[in-house]
C-alpha cells in the first residue's frame, strides 16, 4: 500500500517538473540528410540521396540504409582529425538558462550583474574548433569549463588524472560544476564540457537545446556524432597536457555520448552513466521529456520501431559489443520512477553488460529522472557518482588496466 502511494507521489512530482517549461516546440520531420553530407560522399550515397529527395517514398527507406552504413564504418563516422587551435580563454561564468521561469532569469540577471561589478571571478575555458562542421560557427567552437585539480590535492606519486563530464540535454552552464569541484578535491581534474547546441554553443535563435535532439533526424544524428568527436579532442588536450589516466561522467543525453566515446576511445577506462538506456529512439518516443518530438512524428505517421531504426548509428545498444572491447570500470545508476529513461531500458544495459562480462557497478535511486536533482536526491546521486570515481580512480592508480582488444567480437548491434 505505502510503496504504491508513494509510487503516485513519485509520479505527480516527476510529471510536474517535466512539464513547468513551457517553451518545448513542436517542429516538422525532416530527414536531415544535408547535416550527414560528408559521410553521404564518402560512402557512396549520394545518388540515393538525391533519388530520395526527388522521391520523398523512398527517404525512410534510405535513413534507414544510411544508419546500417553508419554502423558498418562506424570508425570512420566517429574518427577525426585532431585540433590544431586548442587555447584556455578566462572569462565570467555564465548561466545560459533554457527555460523563462522567473526564478531563473533573476539568476541569470545577478550573475550578469556581477559579472559588470567586478564581484564575479572569471574562470579558464578550454576552447578549440570542432572536427565536425555545422552551419552554427558559434556550435563549433568547443566549450569546456576547466578544473584543474591543485598540486595539494594531486598526489605525486600516483599517474596525473582527469575526467570529462557531460551534463543533461538543455543543461544550463552551471549544471554539475559542483561535481567538477569535488574531483578536485579527489586530485582528479575535470573537464565541464558543453554539448553541442548547449549553453554558449546554442545558436542565437533558440531558448532551449532543440537542435542537439529533435524531429530533425539527420540533424540529431550529427549533433550526436558531434559530441562524441568532441570528448575524444578533449582527451587528446589532456594528454598534452600530461595526464594519463581518464574517465567520462555522462547524464541522461550527455550519458549517451559518453557511452558511445568510450566505445570507440579505450583512454576511457573510468565510466560513469548517470541514467542510461539502450535505444536513443526508445528513449525519445516513451520520454515525457521528448513528448513534442514524439507529437511531431505522431503526426507524421510514424511508430515506435521505426524511430528505433532511424536512429540506431547514435544508440549505445549498436556499440555494445565495441565498448566491451577494452577493460572498464562502469557505474550505471537508473531511477525507478523514471518517466524519461524508462526503468526498463535501463534494466536493458545491466543484461547486456553482464552478459558481456563487462566490469559495473549498478545503483538504484528512489525517485525519477527530473527528481534526481530535487532534495534528498541528488545527494544520493552525487554520493554514488562521487564515491565511484573516487574509488575506480584510486584502483586505476594502483593496479592500471591494460587495454585488450579480444579476437572475434563483432561490432555491429545484433
Amino acid at each position: 500500500m505505502f510503496q504504491k502511494l508513494y509510487a503516485h507521489w513519485m509520479y505527480r512530482w516527476e510529471t510536474a517538473l517535466t512539464t513547468r517549461d513551457e517553451n518545448r516546440v513542436v517542429r516538422p520531420v525532416e530527414w536531415g540528410f544535408d547535416w550527414l553530407q560528408d559521410f553521404i560522399d564518402r560512402s557512396g550515397f549520394s545518388r540515393k540521396v538525391f533519388e530520395a529527395e526527388q522521391n520523398p517514398a523512398k527517404s525512410e527507406e534510405t535513413m534507414l540504409a544510411l544508419n546500417d552504413a553508419i554502423i558498418a564504418d562506424s570508425e570512420a563516422f566517429f574518427g577525426y582529425t585532431s585540433p590544431s587551435d586548442f587555447h584556455l580563454e578566462e572569462r565570467h561564468p555564465q548561466l545560459f538558462p533554457t527555460n523563462v521561469r522567473p526564478e531563473t532569469l533573476a539568476q541569470d540577471a545577478r550573475l550578469k550583474q556581477q559579472a559588470v561589478l567586478g564581484k564575479l571571478k572569471t574562470a579558464p575555458f578550454l576552447r578549440f574548433t570542432s572536427p565536425v562542421r555545422t552551419p552554427y560557427p558559434e556550435n563549433d567552437l568547443v566549450n569546456a569549463r576547466w578544473y584543474p585539480a591543485s598540486h595539494r590535492e594531486a598526489a605525486r606519486d600516483k599517474p596525473k588524472q582527469a575526467i570529462i563530464v557531460m551534463p543533461q540535454w538543455n543543461a544550463d552552464a552551471f549544471s554539475h560544476n559542483a561535481l567538477c569541484s569535488l574531483f578536485n578535491r579527489f586530485g582528479i581534474s575535470a573537464l565541464r564540457l558543453s554539448k553541442p547546441y548547449h549553453d554558449i554553443r546554442r545558436p542565437a535563435e533558440l531558448e532551449r537545446s532543440d537542435y542537439a535532439v529533435s524531429s530533425n533526424l539527420g540533424r540529431t544524428i550529427s549533433a550526436c556524432r558531434q559530441a562524441v568527436v568532441d570528448i575524444r579532442c578533449c582527451l587528446d588536450w589532456l594528454e598534452s597536457q600530461g595526464y594519463e589516466q581518464f574517465g567520462i561522467l555522462g547524464t541522461s543525453l550527455g550519458s549517451c555520448y559518453a557511452f558511445i566515446a568510450s566505445a570507440f576511445d579505450a583512454r576511457l577506462q573510468v565510466n560513469a552513466f548517470n541514467h542510461a538506456s539502450t535505444a536513443f529512439g526508445d528513449v525519445v518516443w516513451t520520454g515525457q521529456s521528448t513528448r513534442h518530438i514524439r507529437a511531431a512524428f505522431e503526426q507524421a505517421g510514424m511508430k515506435q520501431q521505426q524511430l528505433f531504426r532511424l536512429w540506431s548509428a547514435i544508440s549505445p545498444v549498436s556499440y555494445m559489443r565495441r565498448f566491451a572491447q577494452h577493460p572498464k570500470k562502469v557505474l550505471v545508476v537508473h531511477a525507478t520512477y523514471d518517466l524519461t529513461f524508462i526503468h526498463e531500458y535501463s534494466e536493458e544495459v545491466l543484461r547486456s553488460f553482464s552478459e558481456l562480462g563487462i566490469d559495473y557497478v549498478s545503483k538504484v535511486l528512489p525517485c525519477g529522472h527530473y527528481t534526481t536533482g530535487e532534495t534528498p536526491f541528488k545527494f544520493i546521486d552525487g554520493w554514488y557518482l562521487g564515491s565511484f570515481v573516487y574509488s575506480a580512480f584510486r584502483s586505476l592508480a594502483e593496479n592500471p588496466l591494460a587495454p585488450v582488444k579480444p579476437a572475434g567480437l563483432e561490432l555491429a548491434a545484433h
